[in-house]
This record gives structure tokens, C-alpha cells and sequence, in this order.
């Protein structure tokens, strides 16, 4: 590395205030100071960028940034992106984690990367990737982001050098500019130089430094006509005049690269740096670059041309065997060549080659004839291939020739395209996809080539997939798997891109078509999934029907026929059939294994299986095989759609076992995931619906409406069903806003929608429950009678909670000792059931009729209970109710002495003191610098020491209540 070696050696003009902040940087990574002595705060990273157009001096700053580093002793990551190779996926990734991995036995990757070795390790090329679905981005971009976090603990402190990244392959770069923020909670100074014009879109964010830097990157300015002068003096010699200086600096404009290569050329020439010579420096600066470049290459020769034009061609990390072989030159020109190149300033390095800049290289290149770049990109591929350096490295030479009906071409690109796939860069797989398609491939080949490329497309390009996946299907094909492959990839792509009845179709023509009877179960197992999921499907008592036939005959042999029994008993769930036939049916379906994350199978039955426990009271069943699905996609990588998915619905069973705290910490995980996964999925329904109605059951009503305001969360529904149904828990939030009347409209609609299809279960769609009491202001008796059909339908399926939850509604809609009798069922309901929230909610208001039906001593202790109960569940609006009924009754707990709070703990007295102020849970937890399951622990155990009354507790504590 010679010449660079030289040149970062040289003394960088005018860079003082971008020193001065690497400095800064440096010291506060280090915890030292410029001159050894200790930085007063503990180190901390940052992400400092540096912008500029090209020659400006990016890379010889970046250059000294690295020496710097390693002087202090900083563990260095250095990369740089190149013009050939920004479509190589991961390119950049693999020179910043490579070398300090690379080194490690299998065993010792697999001990250092953990669960993240098969995910993250194809992408860095530290192994081959493994058959099965590949990660999706989210995931992918997670395991990096783990890797280099733990490198930079593991190794601080670490300075990340990325030179040139507005040339950085997309999946790098878009990785880097989404972990940069981070680097200021690291031991991590991440470095970043890129001209400002080129940048795509997905690195915005280095255009704006985050954190505590506050500051745009470092726009870097042409040199004076006084430091291009110390410039030319330093290599020329002090006898340099002003008027050649000055005319030095006018023909370069300043540009550091072309004024040091005008010097190099003035004393290869010989000419005296004076006045008289002055005349001569614009056709010198002209030769520094573009056709005077090429015409200073040409005067080396025909082999120093060629070997030139084979580097420019392989681009950065060049390999001279390599690029001998693609010039077609022997070892002995080949090394002849490279001297040539090497003493012109063209090439750089001896092991391993590079242009001395990168404005070098894209001259060579693009003085290369048409012809002849094609054909020394695709003589590049057969030696990459050759070389044993596989298919990916040759596809991107692949995409560079033109198409010519090769064979061999086809087979190396649908290879590349299975090994970027498998290793997390779908889109980098549909490039060398459609590049084969345009060979074109045989005839024969066509439909399986059409198919790969629709499942490259299948996360980023629905559209496109569905297009095809289509077409693929209009070809002959000669294979069954192949055609069946491609029906069922079909009518997933279909489904998720909420188009269930084309779907359904699509496996209803296949059906009728296969003579196989394994494959026929399997497209009608596919096909009964997605009509469960239609709003829209015409005739759903009759596909029920047909279902329960189907499983009822099905022994669960294999997974197709496990599927099948699942989905019977999701069916029995909703139809609201008797709890135990639906149980039944679900230990069936287990009883041989669901797998969540099954080769080419959805993970919708897996989950609807175990929700079938959920509302048939069994919520630790649900929460066990949550818990190993949420594993097995953790495992896959994939921590997008199918992650947010767990998430979400993990947080609905917290919410129905009244864990409400938790249940809002993990749907605020779901729905960070889904957001990556982009508004309007079905994933975004899921999310935002369940979090405004957690919050409408933590009482939160404002915040559930500016929740559903800045999600857009209303009409239109989404046509998938969702759990919960979006547009009843609409009508949750109308009704909790005193809605009344728009709240009975949209309820009665989701009613209209819902019980045609023969979806009953108030457990899992409550429209009547919400609609009575909707109703009750306008209609009494009407909702009385819709909520006794309710609770009619609720003891139709049994489960004591659905019970429980329909009597209490039925309770609020009616009137005089009717009222009493129903609450007094629903908690003897509610009690021998899971929901505690709702037992809450019943105690509450089986209290308050007590109270005023004149039972003062029953109200009493129903009123306490489900305060208590509330409490448990962080239920802060349920919480104020109690209170507020045992205010009105003056049903206080006994005054308290002061003397009696000593028995409370510093954090207890201080989250009583809080909560008396009227402190939220959340609130409480915020000040006290806890999570909100560990407050409501706190408060539980205060209100079992000196009892439940706020006032009482404000009297007893004081003036500390009063601070």
C-alpha cells in the first residue's frame, strides 16, 4: 500500500476544525484528554460525518482518523463502498465485521454469535446459509446490530471508519444508518464520509447527527489559494513562487486530490515551479483526470491498458492473479503491468490492489468500450467462478453482460439468488432473478425461475409477486410440486396482501384439478385457513360444516391433517360451540406437534390454536406455546411481521388475564414492529386495536383517542378479520367518549357483519355486550334483550368468563333487584375464571348496587375486593371509581395514626405518598424509576399493611403527603 501509505502521511491543510472535533470525539471515547490526563466524564461514542464532493479530501481525513485511533488504542473497523460493488449485498458489512471474526473455528463462532450464528453468519459470509426460510430485514439488521454492539463492548473502545458510503450496498448502509443513532450509548465512535448529492435516500439519517452533537455533518471546503500554496511549497520545494502557487490553485479550484496530483506531475516533468512555467499547469491538471487520465494510461501500453481496465472492471480489494486472469495476461506482464500503473499513480498496494482514488477508477471504467466492459465483466465472472469464490461474487458481473440464452449463466445467477436469499437480501436475489429471466432460461425452466423470483419479491413487492406467481402458472410445467409450490406461495401473497377471496379461489381451482388426495387436503386445508380470516366469505355455516366433517375424520398424522383439526377448532371457538369441543380439538392438533416457523407453512393456525385456549380459560396454555413460538421466530430471525404478531397477541392474553401493565408493554413492542412493517397491515390492525383497548381498560380514554387519531384507526376495516375486531373496539372508544349514538351504529354494523357468518362468541366478538349499554339510553328495552341473548350465547359456550363478562353487561342495562342478581352471578362466574380485570370491573359495580340498594356492610367488602383487585391489574380508572364509591358511602377504612405507616418500606411509604397525591400507577412508576408491574406489587402490599383509602393514607402520612 505504497502510495497511500504516502499520501495519508501528507499534512491535511485547513482541516483544523474537523481535526478538533475527531479529537473531541476521540477523547470522550477514550476518557482521555489530548495531552494523556483523564476526560472529567465517563467515555461516550458518537457519530461524526463528513461530507464533500469527490477529491475533496474525505479520504485522506478518514485515513488520519484511523491513525489517531489506533494510537490511542482504539480497536479500528474500517470500510469502504465501492461504484462496482454497491449492489453486492452486505459488501460493506463483511469489511467491517469480517477480519475480526473470520479467524474463529466454527465452534468458536457458534459460542461467540450465539443464536444470531445461522442468522447474521451467511450475511457476513462467516458460513452457508441453512435450507428453510431465510430472515426477514428486521431480524437480519437486529443480528448485526448485536454483533457490533458486542464487539464494541467487547473490544472498547472502537472507532467504525466507513469511507465513500454513498456507495455502500443498500442492506449495509440502510443497517448502519439505522443502528448510527446508537453509537452515542457506545463505546463506539462510528466515522462517516460520502458526497452529499450521491447519498440514497435510506441513509438520510447520516445527514443529521443524532444525540447530543446536534450539529449537520461536516461539509468539507475547497483548500485557499494559501494552503494550496504551503501544499505545492511542501512537495515542490520552497522556491515555488506566488504567481505558479496561485495559478496551481485556479486550475484545481482547490481540490486537494487534483493539487496533489498536479505536483506529482509537475516534478515527474521536471518543470521549475516559477512564473515562467505557470502557463503550462492547465494542460498538467488537465491530464490529472478524465481524458488526460486515459490518455496517460494509454502511453503505458497495451498491457498496463488492459490489466487497468480488468482492476477497474473487479473493482476495490483487487486481487492482481484475479485480475491478470481477466485481462488475459501472464504473471510476469501482469506484475510488469501493475508496476507501470503503480508508478503512474494509478493503481495502489501489492498483495492486494486499489486505485489511488476513486475518481481514478470510474475514469478507467468508463473509458472501457461498450464490447469490451461486457465482455471482460462476464470473462470476470467465469474466473470469480473459477476461482472458487461461488456464484454470488460472480453475479454481479452476470448482471453486467448481456442477455445471450447461456445455460450456464441461468444456473450461476438462480444460485446467487438462493444464497443472497437464504442470507437475508431478497431484494439483491429479484435482481439476479429477473437478470436470468431476460437470458431467458430453457423453456422448461421458465415457470420455476418465475417462481423463485415471486418469492424473492414476496415481502417487498406483493404486487409484483402475485404478477409472477401468475405468470409462472401459464408456463408448462411438468412438475406437480412445482405447480402446487407455486398455487400456495400464490394465495399467501394473496392473503397477506388482504385479498383472501382471490386467495380462497386460487386453491379451490387447484383442488378441483389435483388427482392427488394429500395435495387436495393440503390446498383445502390452505383454503379454509383463509376464508376463517374473510369478512366478506359468502357462505361461512356451510364451509363450518364441511370443515367439522373433515376433521372429524382426520387422525393427525401429519401436519397438513393437524392444520385441518387447528382450524376445526378455532371454527367451534368462534361459532361459539361448547368450550370442551373446541379444547378437544385443539389437543388434537398438538397432540403431533405446530410447529410457528414450518417451511413454506403460515404461523396462523399455530396461533389460532393456542387463542382457542385463551378464551376457553386456559390462558397459561396460550401464554406456554406463545412463549416457544415467539422462540421458534426468534430463532428463524424474523422479527418483523410474525415477531409483532407474538408480541401483540401475547399482550391480549395479558389483557384478558388483567395484567394490564404488562399487556401495554408488550403490544408497544408489537407495535414498533409492525410500524417497520408499514401502516394498514394486518399486523398494524392488530397492534393499534389492542392498545386502545388496553388503555380504555386502564381508563385512559383520552390517551385511547389520540391513540386512534394518530393511527387513522377507524373505517374502513380492514377486510381480514382481526383479533380484536377492530370496529367493535371502535365502538369501545366511541361509547367510552359518550358517544352513544355512533357507538350503537358502528357496534350494530360489526353485528350485521359478524353474525351471518355464524360467529357468536360474545367471548371473542362482544358487539352485543357494547350495544346494549349503547343502547340503554335511547332504547332500554332493547338492550336488555340484546344483552340476554348475549349472555344466552356466552352459557352457550360455557366458559366462566365469557359468562361472567356477558352477566355483568346485562347487569348495566337493567334495572331495581335484577341488577343485584345478575352481578352477584357474574362474579360467582368471574371468580372461577382467569379475567380478573373483568372480576374487577363486576366487584366494583356489584359494590355500587349494594351501596345503593342501602347493604352497606356487602357493599363494603365487594367494594374493597375490587379495589384491590383493580390495583393488581393497574386499572387506574377502575381504581378512581372504587374510591370514589367508597367516598360517597363513607365506607373509609379507620383513620390511621401516623405510627401505623412505620411498617411501610422507604419505596412503599414513598408510592403511597405518591398515589395519594393521585398518582397514577404509571405516573408512580415514572417517578420512582420502576416498571408498572413492580409499583402495582408496591401498592398491593401497602394497602394490605394500612388499607385502601386514599385520604385515610394522606391524613396518616402527613406533610410528606403535602411535599
Amino acid at each position: 500500500m505504497g502510495q497511500r501509505s504516502v499520501r495519508s502521511r501528507r499534512t491535511l491543510f485547513e482541516r483544523e476544525s474537523e481535526l478538533a472535533a475527531v479529537e473531541e470525539a476521540l477523547s470522550e471515547l477514550t476518557g482521555l484528554r489530548t495531552d494523556g490526563s483523564e476526560a472529567p466524564e465517563r467515555p461516550r461514542g458518537a457519530l461524526l460525518a463528513f461530507a464533500g464532493r469527490a477529491g475533496i479530501g474525505k479520504t485522506t481525513l478518514l485515513g488520519e482518523v484511523r491513525r489517531r485511533s489506533a494510537a490511542k488504542g482504539c480497536t479500528v473497523l474500517s470500510a469502504r463502498g465501492g461504484e462496482q460493488e454497491q449492489r453486492v449485498a452486505f459488501h460493506v458489512a463483511r469489511q467491517l465485521l469480517q477480519p475480526h471474526l473470520a479467524g474463529f473455528s466454527e465452534a468458536e463462532l457458534r459460542a461467540s454469535l450465539g443464536s444470531w450464528y445461522a442468522i447474521v453468519g451467511p450475511a457476513l459470509g462467516l458460513c452457508a446459509a441453512s435450507e428453510g426460510a431465510p430472515p426477514d430485514q428486521q431480524g437480519l439488521r437486529a443480528g448485526l446490530d448485536w454483533v457490533l454492539t458486542h464487539l464494541a463492548v467487547q473490544r472498547a473502545p472502537m472507532v467504525l471508519v466507513l469511507d465513500d458510503a454513498h456507495w455502500a450496498d443498500p442492506e449495509s448502509l440502510s443497517w448502519l444508518a439505522a443502528f448510527a443513532p446508537r453509537a452515542e450509548e457506545l463505546p463506539l465512535l462510528l466515522v462517516v464520509g460520502y458526497r452529499p448529492d450521491e447519498l440514497p435516500d435510506h441513509a438520510e439519517s447520516f445527514r443529521v447527527l443524532p444525540g447530543r452533537a446536534g450539529q449537520r455533518p461536516v461539509d468539507l471546503e475547497p483548500l485557499s489559494a494559501a494552503a494550496v500554496a504551503r501544499l505545492v511549497r511542501e512537495d515542490l520545494g520552497a522556491q515555488a513562487d506566488d504567481a505558479f502557487c496561485r495559478e496551481c490553485w485556479a486550475v484545481t479550484a482547490g481540490n486537494p486530490f487534483e493539487a496533489v496530483e498536479l505536483t506529482a506531475k509537475v516534478r515527474d516533468r521536471g518543470l521549475v515551479p516559477t512564473e515562467a512555467g505557470a502557463h503550462l499547469l492547465r494542460d498538467l491538471a488537465a491530464a490529472v483526470k478524465g481524458s488526460g487520465l486515459i490518455t496517460r494510461l494509454e502511453r503505458l501500453g497495451t498491457s498496463a491498458v488492459r490489466f487497468a481496465w480488468a482492476c477497474a472492471v473487479l473493482g476495490t480489494e483487487i486481487s492482481p492473479t484475479l485480475a491478470a486472469a481477466v485481462a488475459g495476461l501472464g504473471s510476469e506482464e501482469a506484475a510488469d503491468a501493475a508496476d507501470a500503473l503503480r508508478g503512474a499513480r494509478i493503481l495502489t498496494g501489492a498483495d492486494t490492489l486499489e486505485f489511488v482514488h476513486p475518481l481514478v477508477a470510474t475514469a478507467v471504467y468508463r473509458a472501457i468500450p461498450g464490447g469490451v466492459r461486457v465482455a471482460l465483466h462476464g470473462q470476470a465472472a467465469w474466473c470469480v467462478i473459477n476461482e472458487g469464490l461461488g456464484p454470488s461474487a460472480a453475479a454481479r458481473h452476470l448482471m453486467e453482460s448481456h442477455p445471450d440464452g447461456d445455460v450456464w449463466v441461468v444456473q450461476q445467477l438462480r444460485a446467487a439468488a438462493r444464497e443472497t436469499q437464504r442470507a437475508g437480501a431478497p431484494d439483491a436475489a429479484r435482481r439476479y432473478l429477473a437478470r436470468a429471466l431476460r437470458e431467458p432460461p430453457p423453456f422448461e425452466e421458465r415457470a420455476a425461475v418465475l417462481y423463485e423470483l415471486g418469492c424473492a419479491s414476496l415481502l417487498t413487492e406483493p404486487a409484483t409477486t402475485v404478477n409472477h406467481l401468475r405468470a409462472a402458472l401459464e408456463e408448462p410445467i411438468t412438475d406437480p410440486e412445482l405447480r402446487h409450490s407455486i398455487v400456495i406461495r400464490l394465495s399467501q401473497v394473496l392473503a397477506h396482501s388482504d385479498r383472501l377471496a382471490e386467495a380462497s379461489e386460487a386453491l379451490a381451482r387447484e383442488s378441483r384439478m389435483t388427482g392427488d388426495a394429500r395435495v387436495r387436503l393440503r390446498m383445502q386445508s390452505e383454503q379454509f385457513m383463509w376464508d376463517a380470516f374473510r369478512a366478506d366469505e359468502p357462505d361461512s355455516p356451510a364451509r363450518s360444516r364441511r370443515l367439522a366433517r373433515l376433521a372429524d375424520r382426520l387422525t393427525g398424522r401429519d401436519l397438513t391433517e393437524r392444520y385441518v383439526i387447528g382450524l376445526r377448532a378455532w371454527d367451534a371457538t368462534l361459532r361459539g360451540e361448547p368450550a370442551p369441543v373446541a379444547l378437544e380439538h385443539a389437543e388434537r392438533a398438538l397432540a403431533g406437534g405446530l410447529g410457528w416457523a414450518e417451511a413454506d407453512r403460515g404461523f396462523e393456525v399455530p396461533i389460532l390454536v393456542a387463542l382457542t385456549f385463551m378464551y376457553a380459560d386456559r390462558p397459561g396454555r396460550t401464554e406456554e406455546l406463545f412463549a416457544a413460538g415467539i422462540a421458534d421466530f426468534e430463532s428463524q430471525g424474523w422479527h418483523g411481521a410474525h415477531l409483532s404478531f407474538g408480541y401483540t397477541i401475547l399482550a391480549y392474553v395479558r389483557y384478558r388475564r388483567g395484567r394490564l401493565a404488562e399487556a401495554e408493554d408488550f403490544v408497544r413492542a408489537g407495535l414498533r414492529l409492525a410500524e417497520r412493517v408499514g401502516p394498514g397491515t394486518p399486523v398494524h390492525w392488530y397492534a393499534v386495536a389492542t392498545l386502545v383497548e388496553i388503555l380504555l381498560a386502564r381508563g385512559r380514554v383520552d390517551e385511547a383517542a389520540r391513540t386512534a387519531e394518530e393511527y387513522a384507526f377507524g373505517a374502513p376495516f380492514p377486510a381480514a378479520v382481526t383479533f380484536p375486531d377492530a370496529q367493535i373496539v371502535y365502538g369501545q372508544l366511541l361509547l367510552a367518549r359518550g358517544l352513544t349514538k355512533d357507538a350503537a351504529t358502528e357496534l350494530a354494523a360489526a353485528g350485521r357483519r359478524l353474525d351471518p357468518r355464524g360467529i357468536r362468541n360474545p367471548s371473542w366478538c362482544p358487539w352485543q355486550l357494547h350495544l346494549a349499554r349503547a343502547e340503554s339510553h335511547d332504547a332500554p328495552e332493547r338492550a336488555v334483550a340484546t344483552a340476554l341473548e348475549a349472555v344466552q350465547r356466552a352459557r352457550q359456550y360455557g366458559a366462566p368468563s365469557a359468562v361472567g363478562q356477558a352477566l355483568r353487561a346485562a347487569a348495566e342495562v337493567s334495572s331495581g333487584s335484577a341488577r343485584v342478581k345478575l352481578l352477584e352471578e357474574s362474579v360467582s362466574h368471574l371468580e372461577r375464571s382467569p379475567a380478573a380485570y373483568e372480576l374487577a370491573c363486576a366487584l366494583v359495580a356489584l359494590g355500587t348496587e349494594l351501596r345503593r340498594s342501602g347493604r352497606p356492610k356487602e357493599a363494603a367488602e365487594h367494594l374493597y375486593r375490587g379495589l384491590d383487585a383493580a390495583v393488581q391489574c393497574a386499572a387506574d380508572g377502575l381504581i378512581e371509581e372504587a374510591r370514589d364509591e367508597l367516598a360517597a358511602a363513607g365506607l373509609r377504612p379507620r383513620r390511621l395514626h401516623s405510627t401505623e405507616t412505620d411498617t411501610l418500606t422507604a419505596r412503599e411509604r414513598a408510592a403511597a405518598v405518591l398515589t395519594a397525591r393521585g398518582g397514577t400507577t404509571g405516573q408512580v412508576a415514572e417517578e420512582l424509576d420502576m416498571d408498572e408491574q413492580a409499583v402495582v406489587r408496591l401498592l398491593s402490599a401497602v394497602y394490605r399493611k394500612v388499607g385502601t383509602d386514599r385520604a385515610g393514607l394522606a391524613a396518616a402520612l402527613g406533610e410528606q403527603a403535602n411535599a
